[in-house]
């Protein structure tokens, strides 16, 4: 039959029932005559407990030890997950992530993957064993156990699909699929049959929490086929993530609504406006591994400018100590910070052969009296920088303007 690989997530395993559910779900697909590569996260909650329990010791954690600690959660998962198959009589083995031996960079909390050995797996898929393998974790080629950042049991299921050249790798979680936007901010948010990678690439990036961007890119890279569905629900299709584009497409102008709490926003006043000078602004941003998104830089005027970017919320402390450094370098006039905004984006294929989409989104958020500080754009997307307190309203207000309840005719 196939060769698929499902992954699970934190709260599709965090109990030991849940545990044992996912145990009979893996074993009904088993006696279809797949053979299973099963990926798991910490129980739901787990990595929390032990970032604040590393942060009770240490207030910044080494990032070398945090990984060591972390990486435990999913460890207990697979040595559960195997129990609990081998007691209903299907033969398993887990795996860590340096057992396996996905092998990554050594950028600790925020590991790449480099390449995966394959070998062990096929060989206990060749003897009709379930392999169970550790998410979110590796070891760089000193031995050091490496995690993948947050949400990285997604990379690890793509990546081992890849690796196997798997049929199909499964994303199991707690909604059946890809949603127009978050039911829980506007409960008439329809499901997505399809959804292209391309749309699936930019919603992940844009703060869809269904799928860890990099697990998407992994994913268009290696041609990997990609399906999102509940580990709560015995039946559905859930959301196929193609690289066909639907038939509908020209009628789905939009396709979702993604929205970024996460966000925060620096602010450089009176900068010298001469070649160079964005480099030397978010030149250290980046040495510090700081990912920056939204860039905006305004017309000089006097021989000076300003030069807005936001950053993950998270790292806005040191961001923002960064820049007070540069600031003094280059001698611009002031710094300021701002981590209460949010980050709003419209995403659709169908954008490339309509026009007036920006125009009807803004005036839609100014008909309800939202301000937007920052605005992005690409192809198939629009995003827009607002205060943090209008980002409800505002997903709503845009979920309503482009129709998203209604299926595509």
């Amino acid at each position: 039959m196939a060769l698929i690989v499902q992954k699970y997530g934190g709260t599709s395993v965090g109990s030991p029932e849940r545990i044992r559910n996912v145990a009979r779900r893996v074993a009904r697909w088993k006696s279809q005559g797949h053979d299973l590569v099963v990926v798991v996260s910490a129980m739901s909650g787990e990595t929390n407990r032990l970032i604040a329990l590393a942060r009770e010791v240490q207030g910044e954690p080494d990032p070398r030890e945090l990984d060591q600690m972390v990486s435990t959660g999913e460890q207990v998962t697979i040595g559960l997950l195997a129990m609990a198959l081998k007691d209903i009589g299907v033969d398993a083995r887990s795996y860590t992530g340096g057992q396996v031996r996905i092998l990554t960079d050594n950028a600790y909390t925020k590991a790449r993957i480099l390449s995966i050995d394959e070998h062990n797996m096929r060989a206990d898929l060749s003897a009709g064993r379930v392999v169970v393998v550790a998410g979110f974790q590796g070891i760089d080629a000193a031995g050091n156990v490496t995690t993948l950042g947050r949400g990285g049991s997604d990379t690890t299921g793509v990546a081992l699909a890849a690796a196997l050249r798997a049929d199909e790798c499964q994303i199991y979680t707690d909604v059946d699929g890809v949603y127009t936007t978050d039911p829980r901010i506007v409960p008439n948010a329809r499901r997505l049959r399809t959804v292209t990678f391309e749309e699936m690439l930019e919603m992940a990036s844009l703060g869809s929490k269904v799928l860890q961007i990099r697990s998407v890119e992994f994913a268009g890279k290696y041609r990997v086929k990609l399906r999102v569905l509940s580990s709560f629900q015995d039946e559905g299709e859930g959301t196929l993530i193609t690289f066909e584009e639907d038939e509908h497409m020209e009628q789905a102008i939009i396709s979702g609504i993604a929205f970024n709490r996460d966000e925060a926003k620096i602010t450089v006043q009176g900068v010298p406006d001469r070649p160079g000078i964005a480099y030397q602004i978010l030149g250290p941003v980046a040495d510090a591994n700081i990912d920056v998104d939204m860039i905006v830089q305004n017309a000089g005027v006097h021989g000076l400018t300003d030069f807005s970017f936001t950053v993950p919320r998270g790292d806005f402390a040191r961001a923002s100590r960064l820049i007070e450094e540069v600031r003094q370098h280059i001698g611009a006039r002031e710094v300021i910070g701002d981590e209460r905004i949010a980050k709003v984006s419209i995403v659709g294929v169908g954008m490339r052969s309509h026009c007036g989409i920006a125009s009807k989104a803004f005036r839609a958020l100014s008909e309800e009296g939202i301000n937007i500080q920052m605005i992005s754009t690409s192809e198939i997307k629009i995003s827009v920088v607002l205060d943090e307190k209008y980002l409800e309203l505002a997903v709503r207000v845009l979920h309503d303007a482009f129709e998203l309840d209604r299926e595509p005719v």
